[in-house]
Formats: structure tokens, C-alpha cells, sequence
């Protein structure tokens, strides 16, 4: 039963996104006539022609310097599959200072499960929200960025998973914690900045399992690159319950537009197809082929012990 109400969930969803995709085109065409006529409302363009942006990596980047997200144990090198080797699991570098010792103390236990044999599979394997700020380490298949004059979606194609972004307003006074929090924006120039706070403590802040708490503020900073072939996302997070101080990381992507990608030599072969950007593919996470629901170590896949209509 709960099965068939995510599948019913997942349509109704999706005719959602689908149908503010279109309004919203329409919205940012109307604002980019606006634009032409003066200039300085004119804002990035990060979606025309069906673009779609696929992550660089299932981790954060260290900034240059300054305090930066949990990294890998040098003593346990991370190795993802397909790279000719055999893989690993991420080990957690408990050295870093910016933990506070109980959010060390949770990822010191996740490393000892996994060094005694345990697995270390991500939340989205089991078709769980990533949250934020692991939003921007959805792998392998595009993310969308839809733009209107009063509103901004971010679309991962994995699963649909959908951020709203309200432009130009203050947070509430009252937020309910959610998956993906409460998310307001604005640009400035060639940049779109979005700031999240109530974010649920059912997510994780990266893949590495590091805890957050109901405090966790987190601030994103999206900019193209000249040529408008990359994306750079410089992430401000800043939780005083879980880290000693604010720390800063980076996720940068390629650009990936419709009919450039080779088409997928077999229609099974949904991950080859994954990289051929535009139109939107559906991606129902709970009916993935490739999924590893009932593997060792993931979750249960999200059910719903109700209907919702």
C-alpha cells in the first residue's frame, strides 16, 4: 500500500514540477524582456536552452585556505568504483578542527562500523532527501535551475528532489524544520546567493555522515565561469552546535546541454543516459533498476503510512 502511494506521490509531484517548469519559463522570459530594457535587472542565465549541471565529485572541494568541510583520513584514502581499482568506503578525518566533540564522536563511531566490516552507503542510495548542504553532491545526474522573478528551483533529476528558493524576502519569523529547510535568495551581479536555515537533523551535512544540528545556517553562492561551461557553488556553513567555528567548501560543475551528450547505446542503460542533459529524464528512485535498497547498511526506503488525497 505505501508502496503504491509513493508511486501515485511521485506522479502528482513530478505534473507539479512539470507544470512550474513551464510557468516559470514563462516568467523568466517575461523578466529577461524587462532586462533588455534596462539593464540592471538583467541576472544570470543558468537555464536557457534545457541546461542541466552535473556535479564534479561526490565531495566538497577545499577552499583555499581558512577552516574547511570533513575530508577523507589520509590513513584510509577513498577510492570510488570505476576508477580500475578496487573501491573504498570514506573514512572520516577526526582530526579536523572544526568538530565539536559529540559531532566527532558520531562520525568516530560510523568509521568504526564501517572499518569492522560495515558499508558506508549514502542517504540518497536509499531514496532519502540529501538535505543541506549534500544537495550539491548529487552525483552523476544533472541538476536544473529554474529562474523567475519572484522564485529560483533547484531540481536534482535523481529522484525529483525540488529546493525552492523565494527571492528578495526575509526568512520567516517561524520556520518549520523540513529536508530541505527554508531557502530565500537574491543576486548580486553574476551571482545567485541563497540562504538556508531549518533544515532538518534527520539529514547529514556530506557523505562522510557528518551530524548537523537544528542550528545549521548555511549560505551558497552559484556563479558561471566566463565561458559559461562551469558552475561554481563557494558553500558558508555555519552550525555553533556542531562546529567550532564557521567553515567554508566548494562543488563546482560542468555544463551539460541537450543532444551534446552521446544518446546511451542500450534504453536500459539509464546512467549513460543520465549525462544527456535536457529534457528532464524521470527518475523515480524507488523503481531504480540499479538501486541497492536491501543492501547492508542503507536505510529502508521512505514510506508513506497514509495517503495524502
Amino acid at each position: 500500500m505505501s508502496r503504491f502511494v509513493l508511486n501515485r506521490r511521485h506522479q502528482n509531484m513530478r505534473a507539479g514540477v512539470l507544470i512550474g517548469l513551464l510557468c516559470t519559463a514563462v516568467s523568466l522570459a517575461t523578466a529577461r524582456a524587462q532586462g533588455a530594457a534596462n539593464e540592471e535587472t538583467l541576472i544570470p542565465d543558468f537555464s536557457s536552452n534545457g541546461v542541466g549541471w552535473i556535479a564534479q565529485g561526490v565531495n566538497f572541494q577545499s577552499p583555499a585556505s581558512g577552516p574547511h568541510q570533513v575530508t577523507n583520513d589520509p590513513a584510509h584514502p577513498f577510492r570510488p568504483p570505476g576508477r580500475g581499482e578496487a573501491p573504498t568506503w570514506r573514512i572520516a578525518d577526526l582530526n579536523n578542527p572544526i568538530l565539536q566533540a559529540w559531532a566527532r564522536e558520531e562520525l568516530k563511531r560510523n568509521n568504526d562500523r564501517i572499518l569492522a566490516g560495515g558499508t558506508g552507503y549514502t542517504r540518497q542510495v536509499s531514496c532519502w532527501p540529501m538535505g543541506v548542504p549534500a544537495f550539491l553532491l548529487y552525483p552523476a545526474q544533472p541538476v536544473y535551475i529554474v529562474q523567475a522573478p519572484k522564485e529560483v528551483l533547484l531540481i536534482a533529476q535523481m529522484n525529483d528532489e525540488v529546493r525552492h528558493v523565494y527571492l528578495n524576502v526575509p526568512h520567516s519569523e517561524i520556520v518549520k524544520p523540513s529536508w530541505y529547510g527554508e531557502s530565500v535568495g537574491h543576486y548580486e551581479g553574476d551571482t545567485l546567493i541563497v540562504d538556508t536555515i531549518a533544515i532538518s537533523e534527520k539529514t547529514l551535512v556530506d557523505n562522510f555522515a557528518t551530524p548537523h544540528t537544528g542550528g545549521l545556517h548555511t549560505v551558497e553562492r552559484y556563479r558561471m565561469s566566463d565561458d559559461r561551461m562551469r558552475l561554481e557553488v563557494q558553500l558558508h556553513v555555519d552550525d555553533p552546535g556542531a562546529f567550532t567555528t564557521s567553515w567554508d567548501a566548494i562543488q563546482r560543475y560542468r555544463r551539460s546541454e541537450p543532444k551534446v551528450a552521446e544518446p546511451p547505446k542500450r534504453a536500459d542503460d539509464f546512467l549513460s543516459a543520465a549525462g544527456n542533459a535536457g529534457p528532464m529524464l524521470e527518475s523515480s528512485c524507488a523503481e531504480n533498476p540499479h538501486g541497492l535498497f536491501d543492501a547492508p547498511g542503507t536505510l529502508p526506503i521512505p514510506s508513506a503510512g497514509r495517503p495524502d488525497f
